[in-house]
């Protein structure tokens, strides 16, 4: 699967993070590569944007947000 035709065939997607809920979407539908053949335009695209897709296309749902992930480490 490449990004581009991912962002292409949803226009409904306007920001980052529903990219990345289509992207583990895609994932769990059995989606096995993912190709980031481009630069989502999104006005809050991070610099680490490619990372962030991969995780999340790898990874899916099972990633918690950073505040999440620090409360857990703390309750260990």
């Amino acid at each position: 699967m490449h990004l581009s035709d991912l962002i292409i065939s949803n226009p409904e997607v306007t920001n980052f993070d529903d990219l990345k809920q289509l992207i583990v979407a895609a994932a769990q539908s059995g989606e096995r590569f993912l190709h980031l053949d481009i630069k989502p335009d999104y006005r809050d695209t991070p610099s680490n944007w490619e990372l962030k897709l991969e995780a999340a296309f790898y990874w899916g749902d099972q990633i918690l947000p950073p505040a999440e992930n620090a409360a857990k480490k703390e309750n260990k």
